[in-house]
């Protein structure tokens, strides 16, 4: 592999993570000539790494704006947590019937930083540690290719699923959910284990109203 290839590859990932820490949001425009400026390379591998994160539906590479983070449309962002909800439910199932005794431990260690986080109210701390929850579950199934597109999708919605934790009330109805989450795994009820996380991922009614509601500026567009 090329220099620049790997500059590349190292510049898309620290990209795509100050876009699911929050640091970069829906709506920021990513100018070449800065991000070349400030991480101290050519603008090819700039080029690259954008063009990695267009892939990959993080960033939107347009003509006249350039590169911006992805926003989405409310129709898309409803069918996007659908089937998240069900890539995710899909993961709940096969760990209730797959997940190893350590693995359950350490998931219930996860559970337990969660609930600390909740009680300091600290959404941005807890989102990571919800992150780790989520992906030992991913991991628990035992199935890389929907661990894989598991991850993938839930990169895509990390800026949304990282501002919901602000609803007022959410950390705890979170940490609620992954009790029972928890609980049906532990009891290898992979229906249950299933429903519970499909309920926990899905955001519709007053609770998709609530999150549009306190969206800033440019993390929706309007539909087509």
């Amino acid at each position: 592999m090329s220099r620049e290839a790997t500059l590349a590859d190292e510049l898309a990932r620290t990209i795509e993570n100050e876009i699911l820490t929050g640091v970069l949001k829906p709506g920021d425009r990513l100018d070449e000539r800065f991000l070349s400026e400030r991480f101290e390379m050519s603008r090819t591998p700039v080029r690259e790494a954008l063009i990695k994160l267009s892939i990959s539906e993080l960033v939107t590479i347009s003509r006249g704006r350039g590169a911006v983070v992805t926003s989405i449309a409310v129709p898309e962002l409803i069918e996007m947590f659908e089937v998240m909800g069900e890539l995710e439910a899909l993961c709940a199932q096969l760990a209730a019937r797959r997940i190893l005794q350590e693995e359950f431990q350490h998931l219930g260690s996860l559970y337990e930083r969660c609930c600390q986080l909740r009680d300091s109210r600290d959404p941005d701390g807890y989102y990571v540690a919800n992150m780790d929850f989520h992906e030992a579950i991913y991991s628990a199934s035992k199935n890389g290719y929907l661990e894989r597109q598991t991850k993938s999708l839930r990169n895509r919605l990390s800026p949304y699923r990282r501002l919901q934790l602000h609803r007022p009330g959410r950390l705890k109805s979170s940490s609620d959910e992954h009790e029972r989450v928890l609980k049906a795994i532990g009891e290898g009820d992979a229906v249950t284990a299933a429903e519970e996380m499909r309920k926990h991922v899905n955001v519709q009614g007053a609770a998709l109203n609530d999150l549009i509601a306190i969206m800033p500026p440019g993390y929706l567009r309007k539909a087509g």
